[in-house]
């Protein structure tokens, strides 16, 4: 089964450890043995943590594009958001009354629901093929993730760069980075995905023109950061 999943990963931290803003999406195509993406795409994002059932619609749309624009062969979607695997095209507000969600979260996806059934149906009719609503128990969820991470980590610097001040960015949880030569690689830490990982190329360079420290967040049991600033 070939799977094209997205989703955001990374923010922009306070001096408190608060996440300001989300820094990345990324779209995935991943294929057996399901261990990291074959094809990817990523985008910069750097939006408000406050905005995060609108990046729901964007992930679904950079999906969308991915199936497009790469002519992307696959045999189903899989969205971040854990609503019992059903079909988004098909998604009612009286699916989401009989679900255990808090008030707050389905206002949240009441707010959003029709451009999401509008994109999965749109997916359905070109591609012939189903948007599930798996949410975090997707591996290729959790790969993509891991994907939108290490781009975050590359669009980090750039911002670090360009504003010449130092950035912490909190990463997914429980993931640790490895930068090298031309790229970073985010795997996870977790006992069952210890060969899931993500991948982003430094094709800009900006890795080698900054400092990157790893530490633990102190306020997040799991998370980890990397503190990011311009090289004197």
């Amino acid at each position: 089964m070939r799977v094209v999943s997205a989703d955001s990963g990374a923010a922009v931290l306070s001096d408190r450890f608060e996440p300001l803003s989300v820094v990345a999406l990324s779209a995935v195509l991943v294929e057996p043995p399901y261990r990291g993406a074959s094809l990817q795409v990523a985008e910069p994002v750097f939006a408000g943590v406050e905005e995060g059932p609108s990046l729901v619609v964007r992930e679904l749309r950079l999906c969308q594009g991915l199936l497009e624009e790469a002519e992307v062969e696959a045999d189903v979607v899989h969205l971040d958001m854990t609503l019992n695997g059903l079909s988004v095209a098909d998604l009612s507000p009286v699916d989401l009354s009989e679900m255990r969600l808090s008030a707050k979260a389905r206002k949240q996806i009441l707010g959003i629901l029709p451009k999401l059934r509008k994109a999965a149906s749109e997916i359905r009719r070109s591609r012939g093929i189903e948007v599930l609503a798996l949410g975090k128990s997707s591996v290729p969820v959790r790969i993509a993730e891991l994907t939108s991470g290490a781009h975050a980590i590359l669009y980090s610097a750039e911002r670090a760069l360009e504003q010449k001040a130092r950035l912490v960015l909190g990463l997914p949880t429980n993931c640790q980075p490895t930068l090298f030569h031309g790229g970073v690689t985010l795997r996870s830490l977790e006992p069952s995905e210890h060969d899931l990982a993500g991948h982003a190329r430094d094709e800009k360079g900006h890795l080698e023109r900054v400092q990157v420290l790893e530490m633990l967040n102190p306020c997040l049991r799991g998370f980890r950061a990397v503190e990011i600033r311009p090289k004197p």
